[in-house]
Order: structure tokens, then C-alpha cells, then sequence
């Protein structure tokens, strides 16, 4: 996180001239504060639309920032190897018949060239569109890139296969249970020098903003380190990794995945934690970690949503108050694509698949949300995030209260996170409005208040 303020302060994005593209540079300059109130959206291009085109897609990003998005995370864009590709669990491409072979896509992880695009989706050239489309609504976009291994028949296999680990016998080798990918040996310096070099291919010639890192703790932290630092002399960027791992925000991240809360989320929905438990997770965050690391806060994901179940299998009909949380607590809240309208099935991971775009309960919900966070500074979640304060309650186990401030700003969460109705006391004196309803509200210390299961305020 050491570089946030660098990373996106008059920050310069220019469309590099190349045969792909030849449209004119479009300039954004953002300063460290307008990061600060940033919300991040992922995009399954596959899945997104009946198309799956990056021009499906694209035509939608002045919705996204409706929402208040600033960074858009697509899922691996890369061409799916076909050697051991995945059709369905464990099975792979070559057990089933030939005829049957064109519905299973791959996993999006399988990557067979880090510099191709999968046809499916469109060309360079329509890529370069999607980005620049981004940037000319305020927009940065990252790439989901694999590091820790390829597709088998990437061409790195057959014309450089000492870049790849091996087992005792001399065998290549899959990382844990992956049968579809080969892992790559970061002990060879040319390896590593080739995989720097893809990288800087899609900052020099297509002008995206930065990487989220599958896996970024399988790889070691000086190949993180030195690519950063590399990567950031083209232009800076920002940079995610799919780890909770606050060693590596030192020098080559600027945010990593709040896996813990998140799951303390889905046991307090069960019964399982208690909000004691989120209490004790926000005192470690705030005493054992540098100020300055970013967290992205999440409901739903990829991996989420299609291998654990979908944001109301996991919580049920407490989604909203969740999503509440990760929006107001120290944070990037994080939307996958589809929860904006209600995802509500869990996405297919090696098939072809869509969501309807038809608008319900929570488009209104994150819109509302994403005008508060974007704002109010009392929400700020970056290098130079708003203060955060437990504000004590009875039925501490059940009901969250805590303020946010930053210059004078305030914003005030209070949850019931339980499924009974509770009549509580909260240590809250004043007036105020509660902001997604817009009602006043009158707080006296001694004075108990009635919160129904799963009911949340949120007070300026």
C-alpha cells in the first residue's frame, strides 16, 4: 500500500498507438483522495451478457459509473488452453465425446498465451474500445493474471519446459488438485524475466492500469517486489492480490482480499460467530497492520458464487445488511458482476452462462451506497482512510454500532446482525437523519431502541 497516493495521483493514462489501435489518447489525472472513496467492481466477460463479448460489456460501463465504480477488475481475458481443459469437476475435455467438446469453455485460469485475447469475447481492438471507454468515464481497468502456472499446452511446454516444476520422476507437475494447468518453477531468472515481460505487454500496448494476481501467495515475494517496481516505471499501477497476506503491501500491493471478514460474515449469518468476533477481527486490523493497507471487503466473488454458493444461499435475507458493512467499514467494497441485479444462481465455471439484467431490490441499494461512499470522506477506505470507532451497546454479541470520521465527517452504522428482533440501549446522543431512508431519528443514551433481525441504519 506504500504507493496508493502514487499510484493514482495525476495519474497520466495514454492510449498507446499499435496496430490493434489507433484512436486518440484519453488523459484522466485522479488525485489520492478520489481513491479514496473507490469502490471495485469484477467482470466475468463470458458470463456477463447472452454474447460474452467485450462489446456487450462495454456498453454498459456508464451504469457502472452510476454505481460509483472507479476500478473495474476483469476475470482472465487470455485464450483457455484445450489440452486437459476442465468440462465439468474433475472430468476433463478429452473424456467426453468429440461432438459434445464445444460447450465447455475452460477455466478462465487455464491460460494458453498471456498475450492473446479468447475469441469468443472479440478482438484487440474491441478490448482497447472497453478500456478506453473506461477511462473516458473516470474508470481504471486491471487484468486477472495467473502467475503461478499455464495451460498444458502453452508454448512454453514444448519450447522452454525447464520453466516449469517437476516431481521427483522428472514429470511437469499440477499445482494442488488444477489437472488443467502445469506449475511454473520460479527458481529459473528466465521464467521469471518472460513473465515480467507479458505483463508490461498489456500496460505498453493496451494501456490497462494494473493486475489482480491469482494466487498471489504461490508465487515468492521478489518476483512481486521487482515487478512492481518495474511495471510502475512504465506508468504507476495499482495493484490486488488474491491473498490476505499484509507482508506482501510492503512494497508490490496496494490491496489484498479481506478473506477473513468475509467469512466472519457467512458464520455470523449461521450462527457460528457472533458480532464479537467482527470486534475482534477490526482490533487486529487496526493494531497489527500499517495504516496505510487497503482491504477489499466482499459478499460474493467468482470463486464464491460458483463453488460455495451464491450471496443468498450464504446469507440468506440478511444480503443487504451485509453489503451495507462492507460499504461503510475501513475498505474497498468489492460488486461482482450480477449482484447489482440480484444474482441469485450460482454461475457455471467451465460452461458457457448468463445473468438477467433486470433491475430488483438491490440496484437502488448499491447506488444509494456508492453515492455515500463516494461523498462522504467520513467513508474514506484508502492510504488515508476515515478513523473508525466501536460504539459501545448492550447485546454486544448481537448488535454493531461504530463511527466513521474524517474532518468533521461523520457516518454512523448500527446493526442488528442476528435473526431476532432486539430491544438494545446504544451509548448515541443527538439527532440525526438515517440516510437510506431519509427518516430523523432521535438517539438518547438511556433510551432503548427496537432493531429487527437483520436491520441496519446508517446515520449522518
Amino acid at each position: 500500500m506504500k504507493k496508493f497516493i502514487t499510484s493514482f495521483a495525476a495519474l497520466l493514462i495514454c492510449i498507446s498507438a499499435s496496430a490493434q489501435n489507433d484512436m486518440k489518447s484519453t488523459v484522466l489525472k485522479y488525485d489520492s483522495s478520489q481513491m479514496e472513496n473507490a469502490i471495485i467492481y469484477e467482470a466475468n466477460i463470458r458470463q456477463y451478457s447472452p454474447e460474452g463479448t467485450f462489446n456487450a460489456f462495454t456498453k454498459d460501463i456508464p451504469k457502472l459509473k452510476s454505481l460509483g465504480v472507479k476500478i473495474i477488475w476483469l476475470m482472465p481475458i487470455h485464450e483457455v488452453g484445450m489440452k486437459n481443459r476442465k468440462a465439468y469437476g474433475n472430468v476433463s475435455i478429452e473424456q467426453i465425446p468429440e461432438n459434445e467438446r464445444a460447450k465447455y469453455y475452460g477455466s478462465h485460469y487455464a491460460v494458453k498465451d498471456y498475450r492473446s485475447v479468447t475469441p469468443n469475447y472479440g478482438t484487440k481492438a474491441d478490448f482497447d474500445k472497453l478500456v478506453k471507454t473506461a477511462h473516458e468515464n473516470g474508470i481504471y481497468v486491471i487484468l486477472d493474471w495467473v502467475p503461478n502456472h499455464t495451460a498444458w499446452d502453452h508454448a512454453w511446454v514444448t519450447e522452454h519446459n525447464d520453466y516449469y516444476t517437476r516431481d521427483k520422476k522428472g514429470n511437469m507437475v499440477s499445482p494442488f488438485d488444477w489437472t488443467d494447468v502445469a506449475d511454473l518453477n520460479y527458481d529459473n531468472p528466465n521464467m521469471r524475466k518472460a513473465m515480467l515481460e507479458d505483463m508490461k505487454y498489456w500496460i505498453e500496448k493496451h494501456n490497462i492500469d494494473g493486475y489482480r494476481c491469482d494466487v498471489a501467495m504461490e508465487v515468492p515475494r521478489d518476483f512481486w517486489d521487482n515487478t512492481a517496481k518495474e511495471l510502475n516505471k512504465i506508468k504507476p499501477v495499482f495493484m490486488l492480490m488474491e491473498a490476505e497476506q499484509p507482508d506482501l503491501m510492503q512494497d508490490a500491493f496496494d490491496m489484498q482480499y479481506g478473506w477473513t471478514v468475509h467469512h466472519i460474515f457467512n458464520k455470523i449469518y449461521k450462527g457460528e460467530n457472533t458480532v464479537k468476533d467482527f470486534d475482534a477481527y477490526m482490533q487486529k486490523v487496526l493494531t497489527s497492520n500499517e495504516k496505510d493497507d487497503v482491504y477489499m471487503v466482499f459478499t460474493s466473488n467468482h470463486d464464491e458464487n460458483s463453488w460455495n454458493g451464491t450471496e443468498y444461499e450464504r446469507l440468506g435475507n440478511a444480503v443487504e445488511v451485509f453489503a451495507a458493512l462492507s460499504f461503510t467499514m475501513p475498505g474497498m467494497p468489492l460488486i461482482y458482476n450480477g449482484q447489482e441485479y440480484d444474482l441469485n444462481k450460482r454461475l457455471k465455471f467451465f460452461e458457457k452462462d448468463q445473468f438477467d439484467h433486470k433491475e430488483g431490490k438491490m440496484m437502488a441499494i448499491y447506488k444509494k451506497l456508492g453515492q455515500l461512499k463516494r461523498d462522504n470522506i467520513a467513508l474514506n477506505g484508502g492510504k488515508n482512510a476515515a478513523s473508525y470507532k466501536r460504539i459501545p451497546t448492550a447485546n454486544d454479541d448481537k448488535i454493531l454500532a461504530f463511527e466513521r470520521e474524517k474532518d468533521g465527517k461523520k457516518v454512523i452504522f448500527i446493526a442488528n446482525l442476528s435473526n431476532q428482533t432486539i430491544e438494545t440501549k446504544i451509548q448515541l446522543k443527538g439527532d440525526f437523519t438515517e440516510y437510506m431512508s431519509g427518516n430523523k431519528i432521535q438517539f438518547r443514551t438511556d433510551a432503548p431502541i427496537g432493531l429487527q433481525a437483520w436491520q441496519y441504519l446508517i446515520l449522518e
